[in-house]
C-alpha cells in the first residue's frame, strides 16, 4: 500500500474517528485504525466493538491495500506536522513508513484481516432527517442519561418513532428529558431503540449544524447512520425503557413564569454555597416573587430573589441545582415555565405554549 496525502486532508477525518478508540484496550488491535486504500479513495475505520465510525477521503492511491496502524500515534504525528505538509505512507511487511519533508516515522502494524468489522444487519426501520434537527434532538436530551447505572437501559438515549414524530428521551431516575420533532419518509409505523451513552456522545460530535441529510437504519440490535462521508454504527442496549409518558405532568395546577437567563444566573450564584455532594437548593415562591436559598455543612448561606409571574398559595420545594441548570441550558426561549401539581410533586420545565421539549426534575428533601 502506498499513497500521498496532505496533512489538512487527513487530520480532520483522523480526529473524527479517533474518539472511538479507547486508550486501554483488552485487544491490542482495537487501539489501531483500519486503513483501506483503493484507486481514488481512502477509508479509515475505528471501533471499540460497540461503536464503529468509518470515514472516506478522496485521494490518489499509488498502490492499493489495507493495514491497521496505531490510532493515537498516527493522530499525534499528523497534528504536529507542519501546515501544508505532504504525508507519504508506504507499507513494508509488518511496518508502515510515514515520510513528511525531513521527518521519518516507522510504525508497527497489525493485519487488517484481524480487525473486527461490524457486520451488516437486517433493517427493520429507516428514515431520513436533517443533521441539524437530529443534533438538536440529541443535545436537548442527552444530559439526562445515567452513568454506569445497573439498569443498563438508563445508560443510553431512547429514540422512538410515533407516527410522524421522532422522539428522544433520557432519564437517570432523578430527572427526565423529552424532545420531539416531526419527520418524514419513515418506512416503519413505530419502533424504539436505546443507543448507548458513548454512541450518543460520538454521534453528537459527528453531526453538523447543517441541512445535510442523515440516513438512519435500525435493526434489532444495531443502528447505522450515513452522514456525508461518514458511516456511524452502534450496538443498541437491550431492555425495556421506562414508560416515560406517565412521568410527564399532564395538568399541573401550579405554573410559574420566569426570565430564563435571569433564573439561570441566580441559580449559578446560589449554587456556589450549596452542598458540594448533594447540590440542593430551596425554591420559595410567593405572589410574583421567587426566593432561591442554599446552605452547606460549613453553615454558609446564599439567597437570591427575583420577580416571576405567579399567583397562588406559597410554595417551598427543594431541587438539585445542576439538574435545573442543565434543563435551562437546553431551553432557548427567553421565558421558562415551571409547573407542579404540589410542593411534593416533580417539577416540569418547558417553553410556554411549546410541548415539544419537556424536562422533569424530581424534588429533593432538604
Amino acid at each position: 500500500m502506498k499513497f500521498t496525502i496532505s496533512r489538512e486532508t487527513l487530520l480532520k477525518p483522523l480526529q473524527l474517528v479517533s474518539g472511538v478508540v479507547e486508550r486501554r484496550q483488552t485487544l491490542p488491535i482495537l487501539s489501531n485504525l483500519l486503513i483501506q486504500s483503493t484507486g481514488d479513495s481512502l477509508n479509515i475505520t475505528a471501533t471499540d466493538q460497540e461503536v464503529e465510525i468509518i470515514t472516506s477521503i478522496k485521494t490518489k492511491v499509488d498502490e492499493p491495500g489495507e493495514i491497521t496502524i496505531p490510532a493515537r500515534k498516527l493522530l499525534d504525528i499528523c497534528k504536529t506536522s507542519p501546515e501544508g505538509a505532504q504525508l507519504t505512507f508506504k507499507v513494508d511487511g509488518d511496518r508502515a513508513r510515514l515520510l513528511s519533508e525531513r521527518s521519518r516515522f516507522l510504525l508497527s502494524t497489525l493485519p487488517a484481516a484481524d480487525f473486527p468489522v461490524t457486520p451488516d444487519f437486517d433493517v427493520i426501520a429507516e428514515f431520513e432527517i436533517s443533521q441539524k434537527e437530529l443534533k438538536k434532538l440529541i443535545d436537548r436530551t442527552q444530559f439526562s442519561m445515567a452513568q454506569q447505572d445497573v439498569r443498563k437501559y438508563l445508560n443510553g438515549l431512547l429514540i422512538e418513532v410515533i407516527d410522524d414524530m421522532l422522539v428522544s428521551v433520557a432519564t437517570d431516575g432523578h430527572r427526565l428529558s423529552y424532545c420531539r420533532i416531526e419527520t418524514k419518509n419513515v418506512k416503519s409505523k413505530s419502533f424504539q431503540a436505546i443507543i448507548p451513552r458513548k454512541g450518543i456522545q460520538e454521534l453528537s460530535r459527528l453531526l453538523s449544524d447543517s441541512d445535510n441529510v442523515a440516513k438512519i437504519k435500525i435493526g434489532s440490535n444495531s443502528i447505522a447512520l450515513e452522514l456525508d462521508d461518514i458511516k456511524f454504527t452502534s450496538k443498541l442496549i437491550e431492555g425495556k425503557f421506562p414508560d416515560y409518558e406517565r412521568l410527564i405532568l399532564s395538568n399541573p395546577s401550579i405554573n410559574v413564569f420566569a426570565d430564563r437567563e435571569a433564573l439561570r444566573q441566580a441559580l449559578v450564584r446560589t449554587s456556589i454555597l450549596s452542598n458540594e455532594k448533594y447540590r440542593g437548593i430551596r425554591f420559595s415562591v410567593t405572589n410574583n416573587k421567587l426566593s432561591i436559598q442554599a446552605h452547606n455543612p460549613e453553615k454558609e448561606e446564599a439567597e437570591e430573589e427575583m420577580e416571576v409571574e405567579y399567583s397562588g398559595d406559597d410554595i417551598e420545594i427543594g431541587f438539585n441545582v445542576n439538574y435545573l441548570l442543565d434543563a435551562l441550558s437546553a431551553i432557548s426561549e427567553e421565558t421558562v415555565q415551571i409547573s407542579m401539581i404540589d410542593q411534593n410533586s416533580s417539577c416540569l420545565l418547558q417553553q410556554p405554549e411549546d410541548s415539544n421539549c419537556k424536562y422533569i426534575i424530581m424534588p429533593m428533601r432538604l
